[in-house]
Parts: C-alpha cells; structure tokens; sequence
C-alpha cells in the first residue's frame, strides 16, 4: 500500500476527482433524484427483492472506513465546481493480485461530453501509475453502450462475458469484463490525450 494515498483529489482541466463531502449531502440528493430514470437501469438490487434506504451520513462514513483501509477510493466528480457524478475505485485488493474495480455514474446532462472518459481515465492512471496497482477492471451490462465506449476510448481491453454476474434492475445480469493492466497502460497514463476542457 505503498502508493495508496487517502484523502485524496486528482485535476484535469474542469475536471476534479475529490472524496466526497457532508457539505455534498443536498446537492447529491437531488442529482440523484433528478436522475433516478436515467440511472436506474444500471443500479445494483438486492436479489432478495429489498428495498433499503441508505442514509447518506451512513453511506458516507461507511465509504471513509474503506477508504482509510485501503481497500477504496470512492470520489465525487465535479466538473467546473458543480457535483456532476461519483466515481469509485473499490474492491481494492494487494498482495500478489494487486487490482481493483472501477464503477461510476454521471447525471444525464453531463453525458456523452467526455467528462467521465476523463475521469475514468484520471482514476485508471493514478491506480496504475501511483498507487502501484497492477489490474484495473470495468464490468459493464452489454446493453449499456455509453459505458462501452468510455471504456474503449481509454484503451481497455475486453476480457469476456460474465454471465448473470450482478443483480442490477431487478435481476441478475450479464456483464463485459474490460481491463487495464500496468503493461498495457500507455507510457505517461492516459489522462494526458484527454482535452482539457468539455
């Protein structure tokens, strides 16, 4: 854990990666509530069938815990100051695997403007060149092409099929494995092809 590094913010252009606030509280809720169409095909459900309200504070401390661990690095994104989506590298594991997993949402207004390319570009760099990981993955429903392509953009490579790999939107749902590895990161990371400004 070396490279691991908690708080932390990362900076592209408009763009910055920072841990999550309780000063957020309002301002997530209501991007998420205004949201909640738009996202809700790609959210994770309980395969029992429950349906839990998560307290924000709870969520956030839950999330700080992790953090301070080593085991996540959950962030908000901004973009030009404004708190446009949430960013996560999670399921951090070291040792001789050395991987995690990104996941990710952004409000639809935001959308299809290269904003979450770049961070997910600016989280991928900074795990594999900072941090020491070795393996990023992105698990991502074969339906959700927007996903898709920030992924492709970045330079992941698709690994295979998992089927009925998570229960997302009421089911258990296939999923396209992507991967980025330290050898095949570009020399210098691939924040730096991404524009500065959306």
């Amino acid at each position: 854990m070396a490279g691991f590094v908690w708080p932390l913010v990362l900076e592209h252009g408009d763009i910055t990666l920072r841990p999550m606030r309780w000063s957020d509280r309002k301002q997530w809720q209501a991007v998420r509530a205004a949201n909640k169409d738009w996202l809700g095909p790609w959210e994770s459900t309980h395969p029992d069938g429950l349906v839990r309200s998560v307290r924000f504070i709870d969520m956030l401390l839950a999330a700080r815990k992790q953090a301070r661990a080593g085991h996540m690095l959950p962030l908000v994104i901004e973009y030009r100051g404004e708190l446009v989506g949430q960013i996560t590298l999670g399921n951090i594991v070291w040792g001789s695997l050395r991987q995690g997993y990104i996941g990710y949402w952004i409000a639809s207004e935001y959308a299809g403007r290269g904003i979450t390319t770049t961070a997910v570009a600016m989280l991928t760099d900074h795990a594999l060149l900072d941090m020491g990981l070795h393996r990023v993955e992105i698990n991502i429903r074969p339906e959700n092409q927007a996903s898709i392509r920030v992924v492709e953009k970045n330079g992941f490579q698709f690994e295979g099929l998992r089927p009925r790999y998570l229960h997302i939107d009421g089911d258990w749902r296939d999923h396209h494995c992507y991967v980025m590895t330290s050898e095949n990161l570009l020399a210098g990371g691939i924040t730096r092809l991404r524009p500065v400004d959306h």
